[in-house]
C-alpha cells in the first residue's frame, strides 16, 4: 500500500478512471469518491498551504524573471557594427538631426522644406559615396487626390500638393521588381516625432548608406519612401502607391511605425495570404519579434490607430510587413519623444533587422513572382525572441483539429469506463467542469464591480504610474475569488471526497474547457489558436507522463516538480505574451477617450490572465489541507491597496524627467460663426474648447485651473453636424466630455474662405452645389442632409459618400505649401418643398502652426497647466452654412 502513494496520486480510483490493477477495489457498501477517506484506503497526496502556495507563486516568480530577462537581453549591447553593417551611431545622427528640426505637421515650412532639404541633402551624399554595384534615383513627388477609409468609424480624406521623398537603390542595369520600405518624417503638431516616426526614416537612411557601400549586387530594386503625410491619415502613402510611376514595380514592403518609444520592434501585421513573407522574416531577422496574435489583435480595430500597411495592402494589393516600437506608449506623440530617449541598442537591433530583411527580399526569387505564393495565412509567434515560429494556418488548423480529438477521446475514455459507472462519472464531471466556469464568471463580476467602484468615485487610472497597484488591487482581488469559491465547493459540495480524486477531476475539467476553446477559435479561424494548443497538448503529455510509477521516497515533491516541468512552455509562453499585452495596452488606456473605463478594461485583462494562469493551479486547491492563510494574505492585500486607492495616495501622472506619464489635453481657441439659410449669423461665439484623452476628465486639473470644471462642460448643438464643434478626425464618439472656456474671438492673419461657386439643378430632382474653399493646411468638413434629402454622390474619394457613425458625413482636408484652393461639389436628392434647406454644411480650419497657432489667451492658459500634463494647443474657426 505505502508503494501505492504516488501512483494513485492522479488516478481516478473511484469513478472509472484507470485503476490501478495491484491494488483491491474499495468496499462496496462505500462511495468509492470517499476512498481516501476509508481506513486502509490509499494515502493522499501530502501538501501544506503553505507549501503549495510558495511553490506556485515562486514558480510564476521564476517564470516572470525569465520574461523580464527575454525582454531586455536583446537590447543588451548589440555587437559593434563593421564596415558594411548598419551603424546606429551614424542612424543616431540621422535621427538628431531631424528631430532638431522640431514638430513637423504636413503642410508646415519644417515639414515641407526644412525636413525635405535635409533629407535630400543626406541621400546626396550617400549618393556620391556608393559603390559602383549600384544606381540611386531621387525623386520628390507632391500628389494630390482622395480617398474613403472605414477607419475611425468611416471618412473621406482628401489631399493636395503633399510631400513624399523617393529613393530607388537598384543594379547598374535596372531592375523590373522592387521591395518598397516606407517611414514617415512628419509628426503631430507640437511634438518632436523621435519615434513616430522620425527614428524609422534615420534607420532607413542608414540601411540606404549601408547598401550603397556594398559591393554585393543585389538581383531587385529596392524602393525607400519618406512620406511627409502618414499623421493625416495615411494619405502620402496612397498619393505614392496610387500616383507614382515606381509603384508598379512594387512587389513587397515593409512599413516601420511606432506605438512607443524605443524598445523592441514588433511584426504585428503581415500578409495578407504570403506566408514567403513571414518565412522571409524568420529567416533573415536576427533579433525576431512577432505575434500573429498581436495581427489580429490590432486587425480587430479595438485599438484605435491604423498605418501605412493598410493603404498598401487596400489600394496597391501589395503584401507587407508592419513592424512598429512598442515600448513606453506613454509618451508617444507627446513632447516627450525625444531622440535621446531611444536608447542607441534598439537602433541598432532595428537596423540588422530590417536590413537583414530587406537584403533577403531583394535577393529572393519569391519577390519576383509573389502573387504565386499567395495562398492563405499563417500562424506565427516568437520564442522568448530567440526565434520565430511559422507555419501556415491550414497546417495549424490540421494541428489544432488533432490535439483537440486526442483530449476529447482521453476524457471521454475516463469518464465513460466502466460503463456502469458512466453516468455517475459524466454528472461528477460536468459538475466539476461547471463549477470551473461559475468561479470564473464570479471571478470577472467581483473584480469588474470593484473597477467600476474605483472609477465611480473618481479615482480610475491610479496604477497608471504604478503598474503594480493594478496587481495588488486587481490581481489580489481575482485569485481570491478564484479560491474562494473552489474552497467552498471543496468544504460543503465535496466534503468527503478524496482529495487526489478531486485534484484529477479538476485538472480534466480545465483541459475539457481549453479543449473546447481550442476547437471553437479554431473554428472561427483564428490563428491564435495556437495558444490553446499549447494549453492542450503540454498539460495533457505532463498528465500521461506523471501517471508512471514514482518511487515513495520524495514521492510529493517529486510530483510537483515533474508536474510545473510539464506545465512550463504553456506558463512561460502567456506569461511573455500577457507582459506585451499589458505593455502595448496600459499606455493606451491614456488616450483612449472619456467613454471607456480604463479600470474595468484592465481589471478584465487581469482577471483573463488569472483564469488562464490558474487554469491547471486550481486542482492545488483541492491537494492542499486548508487554504486560510492565502485567502487571508490575498484578501489582506487585496483591502489595503483599496484603501490607498481610495485615498487617492496613488495619483495616476508623473512629471519624472526620467519616466514620464502625462495626461493629455487638447485644447482648441475657436471661433464659430451659424449661418441661416440666407447667409446672415445667426450665432456666433468664441472660446477654448477642451478635450481631456482619458476617463478622468479634468478633475486632476481643476485644482490648478478652476476655471475649468462641470458648470462649463458643452452642451451639444444639435442642429450642427458634429454638434457644432471642430473635430479634426471624426472621434467624437469616443470624446463626449467637453468643456467650453469662454474667450475674447480670435483674430487670425490668415482666415479662412468659404464660398459657393455654383448650384446646379440635375435630373432625377437633384441638386448639385459647387464649392471653393482656402485657407490653412488642415481643414474638416462635416456634411448633413436634411430630413428627406439624401446625399447621393460627390466629387470626393470615389465618388460614393461614406457616413460617420451618427450619420453626419466628415471630410478629412490637408494640402502641403502653394496649394490652389479646394474646389468640389456634392450633389443631393431633395423633396420639392425645402423651405428649411437641403443641407447642413460645416467647415473648420485648424491652425497647427505658425504665427496663428496660439491665441494670447490660449497661450497663457497653456502655461497654467501643471507639469505632469501635455497641453496640447492651437487656434480653429467653425463656420455652418445651410442650403
Amino acid at each position: 500500500m505505502e508503494r501505492g502513494v504516488a501512483a494513485n496520486v492522479w488516478r481516478l480510483r473511484a469513478t472509472g478512471g484507470h485503476r490501478d490493477r495491484r491494488h483491491s477495489p474499495p468496499r462496496e457498501d462505500c462511495d468509492r469518491d470517499m476512498v481516501g477517506k476509508k481506513r486502509g484506503g490509499p494515502r493522499r497526496l501530502a501538501l501544506s498551504e503553505a507549501r503549495g502556495a510558495s511553490l506556485v507563486l515562486l514558480y510564476l516568480l521564476a517564470l516572470r524573471a525569465l520574461v523580464h530577462v527575454s525582454h531586455r537581453r536583446l537590447l543588451s549591447h548589440p555587437p559593434a557594427a563593421g564596415p558594411r553593417d548598419f551603424s546606429a551611431p551614424r542612424a543616431r545622427g540621422y535621427l538628431d538631426n531631424i528631430t532638431a528640426i522640431g514638430p513637423r505637421p504636413a503642410g508646415s515650412p519644417e515639414n515641407e522644406v526644412v525636413a525635405v532639404n535635409y533629407l535630400l541633402e543626406q541621400i546626396r551624399t550617400i549618393e556620391r559615396e556608393s559603390t559602383g554595384a549600384h544606381k540611386i534615383s531621387v525623386n520628390v513627388q507632391r500628389p494630390t487626390g482622395s480617398f474613403s477609409i472605414d477607419f475611425l468609424g468611416g471618412f473621406t480624406s482628401y489631399y493636395a500638393n503633399i510631400t513624399n521623398v523617393v529613393v530607388k537603390l537598384e543594379p547598374r542595369n535596372g531592375a523590373e521588381h522592387a521591395v518598397l520600405s516606407n517611414c514617415h518624417f512628419d509628426s503631430v503638431p507640437n511634438t518632436p516625432g523621435a519615434s513616430d516616426d522620425a527614428v524609422s526614416c534615420a534607420v532607413m537612411l542608414e540601411i540606404l548608406n549601408t547598401l550603397s557601400k556594398s559591393s554585393e549586387p543585389l538581383q531587385h530594386a529596392v524602393i525607400f519612401l519618406f512620406n511627409g503625410a502618414e499623421e493625416n491619415i495615411l494619405q502620402a502613402s496612397h498619393g505614392f502607391i496610387t500616383q507614382h510611376e515606381w509603384a508598379k514595380s512594387i512587389r513587397a514592403f515593409i512599413n516601420l511605425e511606432a506605438a512607443g518609444v524605443g524598445g523592441r520592434e514588433l511584426v504585428f501585421q503581415t500578409g495578407p495570404e504570403n506566408p514567403w513573407l513571414v518565412q522571409a522574416y524568420v529567416v533573415a531577422a536576427k533579433h525576431p519579434f512577432a505575434s500573429v496574435v498581436a495581427q489580429e489583435v490590432f486587425q480587430s480595430g479595438i485599438i484605435p490607430a491604423d498605418t501605412d500597411f493598410r493603404i498598401y495592402r487596400d489600394f496597391g494589393n501589395i503584401p507587407g510587413i508592419d513592424l512598429a516600437f512598442i515600448e513606453n506608449g506613454y509618451i508617444y506623440h507627446t513632447e516627450y519623444d525625444t531622440s535621446d530617449r531611444i536608447l542607441t541598442d534598439s537602433i541598432q537591433r532595428a537596423g540588422d533587422n530590417i536590413l537583414a530583411v530587406l537584403k533577403y527580399l531583394a535577393t529572393s526569387e519569391k519577390l519576383a513572382k509573389s502573387f504565386e505564393y499567395r495562398h492563405g495565412n499563417v500562424v506565427f509567434f516568437d520564442v522568448l525572441g530567440l526565434f520565430v515560429l511559422a507555419y501556415p494556418a491550414r497546417v495549424g488548423t490540421i494541428m489544432n483539429y488533432i490535439t483537440a480529438v486526442i483530449a476529447f477521446f482521453y476524457l471521454s475514455k475516463k469518464v465513460i469506463q466502466p460503463k456502469t459507472r458512466a453516468v455517475h462519472n459524466l454528472k461528477k464531471f460536468f459538475t466539476a467542469f461547471g463549477l470551473t466556469l461559475i468561479s470564473w464568471i464570479c471571478t470577472l463580476v467581483t473584480v469588474i464591480i470593484v473597477a467600476v467602484f474605483v472609477s465611480v468615485i473618481g479615482r480610475s487610472l491610479s496604477w497608471y504610474t504604478y503598474f503594480y497597484v493594478s496587481v495588488f488591487l486587481y490581481g489580489t482581488s481575482a485569485a481570491a475569488n478564484l479560491i474562494l469559491v473552489h474552497t467552498l465547493a471543496k468544504k460543503f459540495f465535496y466534503k468527503n471526497m478524496n482529495e487526489q480524486y478531486l485534484g484529477d477531476l479538476f485538472f480534466d475539467a480545465s483541459l475539457m474547457i481549453w479543449s473546447i476553446a481550442l476547437a471553437v477559435i479554431t473554428q472561427i479561424g483564428l490563428c491564435s489558436a495556437f495558444i490553446c494548443t499549447l494549453w492542450v497538448a503540454f498539460p495533457l503529455l505532463t498528465k500521461l507522463v506523471i501517471h508512471k510509477e514514482l518511487s515513495q521516497k520524495g514521492a510529493t515533491m517529486k510530483f510537483v516538480t515533474m508536474y510545473m516541468l510539464g506545465m512550463f512552455v504553456p506558463y512561460v509562453y502567456m506569461m511573455y505574451l500577457s507582459w506585451t499585452v499589458f505593455e502595448m495596452f496600459t499606455p493606451i488606456m491614456g488616450r483612449s477617450g472619456s467613454e471607456i473605463l480604463p479600470d474595468v478594461v484592465l481589471a478584465g485583462f487581469i482577471v483573463v490572465m488569472t483564469t488562464i494562469l490558474s487554469s491547471y493551479f486550481i486542482n492545488f486547491i483541492y491537494l492542499v489541507k486548508s487554504t486560510k492563510t492565502t485567502l487571508v494574505t490575498l484578501t489582506a492585500v487585496f483591502v489595503v491597496t483599496l484603501i490607498l486607492v481610495c485615498s487617492g495616495i496613488f495619483f495616476p501622472y508623473s512629471s519624472d524627467a526620467a519616466n514620464p506619464r502625462p495626461k493629455r489635453v487638447f485644447l482648441q481657441h475657436m471661433s464659430r460663426r451659424f449661418h441661416d439659410l440666407d447667409g446672415n449669423v445667426v450665432k456666433s461665439d468664441s472660446g477654448i474648447w477642451i478635450n481631456g484623452f482619458d476617463y478622468n476628465g479634468m478633475s486632476h486639473i481643476t485644482p490648478h485651473v478652476p476655471e475649468i470644471n462641470d458648470t462649463i462642460r458643452t452642451p451639444c448643438e444639435e442642429q450642427a453636424p458634429f454638434c457644432g464643434f471642430p473635430w479634426i478626425l471624426p472621434v467624437h464618439f469616443m470624446f463626449r466630455k467637453n468643456w467650453y472656456l469662454p474667450a475674447p474671438e480670435i483674430i487670425l492673419r490668415s482666415p479662412i474662405h468659404f464660398k459657393v461657386l455654383s448650384r446646379e439643378l440635375m435630373p432625377q430632382n437633384s441638386i448639385k452645389l459647387t464649392f471653393e474653399a482656402s485657407g490653412p493646411s488642415h481643414m474638416s468638413l462635416y456634411v448633413r442632409p436634411h430630413e428627406g434629402s439624401t446625399l447621393s454622390t460627390w466629387s470626393l474619394g470615389n465618388g460614393v459618400p461614406v457616413p460617420s457613425l451618427g450619420g453626419d458625413y466628415f471630410v478629412f482636408y490637408s494640402h502641403g505649401l502653394q496649394a490652389t484652393p479646394w474646389h468640389f461639389w456634392v450633389e443631393l436628392t431633395a423633396p420639392e418643398k425645402h423651405s428649411d434647406g437641403i443641407v447642413s454644411l460645416a467647415i473648420a480650419a485648424h491652425y497647427f502652426f505658425g504665427e496663428d497657432q496660439k491665441s494670447p489667451q490660449l497661450h497663457a492658459l497653456l502655461e497654467r497647466f501643471p507639469n505632469w500634463t501635455f497641453p496640447s494647443g492651437w487656434s480653429c474657426t467653425y463656420d455652418l452654412f445651410v442650403f
